[in-house]
């Protein structure tokens, strides 16, 4: 008699791994939101469909691959902003943020920058936090906030303490809303937000979901201080950051925002 025994190869493995991978980060991109309720109700048909099919059950069976054949083309749509947020999010993270640094084995010398006004902002949000004046502010960066922003007033303004302070006083005809800065200008106030689905806890407000839906769309990141108890968030990739202090708040965004910027390198130096 002869026994028949699972063969399992090397590629075998590389594919669960591969499979459990992507299932992982699909996970990552729809969890907190309504989508994560879609998905699990597509993937039990999924699996009653291959139950169907193991049983030979042919009737029910063709209906239910009829809905599997233009299954991708319903996942398409019904998941558009989470495919959006994720193709955005693979570009910026493995282009846009230099993560393929070739030309550093070239470098000679270099110096730190900033890429925006820290001190600035962080005085800023350290007086607002203070006085519990509550604050949105959007730091673009490698992505176009202009499709997904409202932009009501355009400042093109240097970015200073005094100017956040005064745009975000409660008396102020700009303070409802977000602010935008672009590198060291401070471009647009009174902007509307994209509203995250996510399920937040219930201290904060619409100025955190707001925060987070920026987040979730673009790699922007922002800061929001609370108008009911003062709090600085830090808020990157959907996820909230509470900074206990300005000092962790100048921390996260040196983190972000400094850069390195070549002096020299092997090619001579930039133009």
């Amino acid at each position: 008699m002869n026994l028949l025994f699972i063969t399992i190869r090397l590629l075998d493995v590389i594919d669960i791994l591969l499979v459990a991978f992507l299932l992982y980060q699909v996970y990552t991109l729809i969890r907190g939101t309504v989508a994560i309720k879609i998905f699990l109700g597509i993937f039990a048909i999924y699996l009653l469909w291959l139950f169907v099919k193991a049983l030979n059950m042919q009737l029910l069976g063709s209906i239910l691959g009829q809905f599997i054949g233009v299954g991708v083309i319903a996942l398409i749509i019904v998941f558009q902003p989470e495919l959006r947020k994720g193709f955005l999010l693979l570009g910026s993270r493995y282009f846009t943020q230099n993560k393929f640094k070739f030309l550093r084995y070239f470098q000679t010398a270099s110096s730190k920058v900033a890429s925006i006004n820290i001190i600035e902002i962080v005085k800023a949000c350290r007086t607002m936090s203070m006085t519990k004046t509550g604050a949105l502010i959007v730091f673009e960066r490698s992505i176009d906030l202009r499709p997904f922003v409202q932009i009501k007033d355009v400042l093109n303004a240097e970015t200073s303490s005094r100017l956040l302070v005064n745009i975000f006083f409660k008396n102020s005809p700009l303070h409802d809303g977000a602010v935008i800065i672009k590198g060291k200008v401070l471009f647009a106030a009174r902007c509307v937000l994209p509203i995250s689905e996510k399920q937040i806890p219930a201290e904060y407000g619409m100025r955190h979901l707001a925060a987070v839906g920026i987040t979730e769309l673009t790699d922007a990141v922002t800061i929001v201080v609370s108008e009911q108890t003062g709090t600085i968030s830090f808020i990157k990739e959907g996820q909230i950051y509470v900074c206990k202090d300005s000092k962790e708040l100048q921390e996260k965004l040196e983190n972000d925002f400094i850069v390195e910027e070549v002096n020299q390198s092997f090619f001579g130096k930039p133009d």
